[in-house]
């Protein structure tokens, strides 16, 4: 059958590959667009499984939400400047609307995603892959990407909270870096990992005992110690980094009642 050059040029703009592939493509498949996107994809696979050793260490973050959830997830680049490509963006953008579907938690590619990350190997021709995918549910839902693409933070509460507050507390999360803060481990101190907290008491139990003081007061040494640690590496016991001249904790600025249930942290590079 003939083959319009219009139909050419939409298949090239939507897949990035050279005008005869494009056309023999759509010959092949009778003129349906799908149907040619299907066999170019099989076609270039061997390429871009080839592509797949090489190091995707760029990339953006994307967001999404309704109602009901949050989701955030990272697409991988091997350069900034495939990175930068509104098509990517917008690739990025559709993968995080779809994690909103999944279940909450930490996600695998799906099927859907996988396709729209395979076009994009076609039409950027570099390794792109999904990082890390996640979807968090709540009746608080806070989210903030950073103007670069390049973090973002959501955080999760229950009860009263202003949206003002959650955006803070979700610039918070990205901004805690240090020397200025350490990057929290957890909401509080149930959260952090057992070993990681026997680790820093038995450090800070050492340190206490070089100090030759006596034991009674080497205990109360110790408990302030791993107070301080555990506030320090804790969202809530933290220094609210939008209200740093006020040095009060996060908990201080949360409403009776209020309660963060969970956050996450994405950098590109980390």
């Amino acid at each position: 059958m003939a083959i319009s050059a219009k139909d050419v040029m939409t298949l090239r703009q939507r897949t990035g590959v050279g005008m005869m592939e494009c056309k023999t493509a759509l010959q092949e498949a009778d003129g349906d667009m799908e149907a040619a996107i299907g066999l170019l994809r099989e076609k270039l696979k061997g390429d871009m499984e080839e592509r797949s050793d090489r190091q995707a260490s760029e990339g953006v973050i994307a967001i999404g939400r309704n109602d009901r959830s949050v989701s955030m997830v990272e697409l991988l680049s091997e350069t900034d400047f495939a990175a930068r490509n509104e098509t990517f963006v917008e690739t990025a953008q559709k993968i995080a609307d779809l994690v909103l579907d999944g279940p909450d938690g930490q996600q695998e590619a799906s099927d859907a995603i996988s396709a729209l990350v395979d076009d994009l190997r076609i039409t950027i021709k570099e390794n792109i892959s999904l990082g890390r995918a996640v979807r968090m549910s709540g009746s608080a839902l806070g989210s903030y990407l950073h103007h670069d693409r390049q973090s973002g933070a959501l955080v999760v509460g229950e009860g009263e909270f202003s949206d003002a507050l959650l955006t803070g507390l979700c610039q918070h999360v990205v901004a805690a870096v240090p020397p200025m803060v350490p990057a929290p481990l957890a909401v509080d101190e149930s959260g952090i990992r057992a070993e990681v907290l026997a680790e820093q008491k038995s450090k800070l139990e050492a340190e206490a005992r070089e100090s030759g003081k006596p034991d009674s007061i080497i205990e109360k040494m110790i408990v302030g110690k791993i107070r301080k640690w555990v506030a320090d590496n804790t969202l809530l016991g933290q220094t609210y980094i939008r209200e740093l001249d006020a040095k009060k904790p996060v908990s201080h600025y949360l409403a009776k009642g209020a309660t963060i249930t969970s956050f996450v942290r994405f950098k590109i590079g980390d």
